[in-house]
């Protein structure tokens, strides 16, 4: 369990008290009351993506203005209650809810995969499904001089990765249509649920001696040629093409 998920529901209730103070400092200045609406569902929006499960950041992005109508306290047209929800689906597009969670990557989670796999200089490694690119910084800390890509379906999600991880390319895309062929390693923090799905497209894409590596999630239906341990006690399943069976 991570440190913010210790402290809930202190997130939350921080995020809805800072959007409630922007909203009133808005109005007071004579800003709209529609323009302040959208800033503090906005800055909601962003704090969700602290939120550890799909409903905690729905608790986050929607306290706010679920409150704010509750409250009565400025009149607002019926259509600007969408706000809230399409802020969250610029974050969260509807495609990305049912594949991995939100959540990131430790930084030192992937340290140990150069003793169990070696890539040369000029490998490249994809990050699929890289979030805000803290996947990116754990395959950098282990691999400093290969060519990481990172692919992000939402676009925000993507320009903020690309910021913070400007040494990796870094594109939006649905990662089940990219082409993964070219590749020597690619990594997922994915969902139990979509790890077949996973498993199906690196069969049928990655070449032989490539890599599938997945953070916590194992492959069932696959003998993994090595389970790493994390430092936070987390597992990292390794499988390589062709891969095996599970027994």
């Amino acid at each position: 369990m991570n440190r913010l998920s210790r402290l809930w529901p202190l997130p939350a209730v921080l995020t809805w008290l800072a959007a409630w103070v922007v909203f009133s400092a808005l109005l007071r200045i004579g800003q709209s009351p529609l323009l302040a609406l959208g800033t503090a569902c906005a800055l909601g929006v962003v704090a969700s993506l602290l939120g550890a499960s799909w409903w905690r950041r729905g608790i986050i992005a929607l306290g706010f203005p679920l409150s704010l109508a509750a409250s009565g306290v400025v009149a607002l047209p019926a259509w600007a209650w969408l706000l809230p929800l399409i802020l969250l689906l610029l974050i969260y597009p509807l495609n990305a809810w049912r594949d991995a969670p939100l959540f990131p990557t430790p930084h030192d989670a992937l340290n140990d995969l150069p003793a169990h796999i070696q890539l040369g200089p000029d490998a490249l490694i994809l990050d699929a499904g890289c979030g805000l690119g803290d996947g990116l910084k754990a395959l950098r800390g282990a691999y400093p001089v290969a060519q990481l890509h990172g692919l992000e379906w939402s676009w925000p999600l993507r320009a903020l990765c690309a910021l913070r991880c400007p040494w990796a390319r870094v594109r939006r895309g649905d990662i089940w249509r990219a082409d993964w062929s070219g590749y020597q390693l690619v990594y997922l923090f994915q969902r139990p649920e979509s790890m077949p799905r996973a498993v199906a497209k690196a069969a049928g894409e990655l070449q032989p001696g490539a890599w599938l590596v997945s953070l916590e999630f194992e492959a069932p239906q696959l003998q993994p040629q090595a389970r790493l341990t994390a430092p936070d006690g987390r597992p990292v399943w390794l499988y390589r093409m062709p891969f095996d069976p599970a027994p």
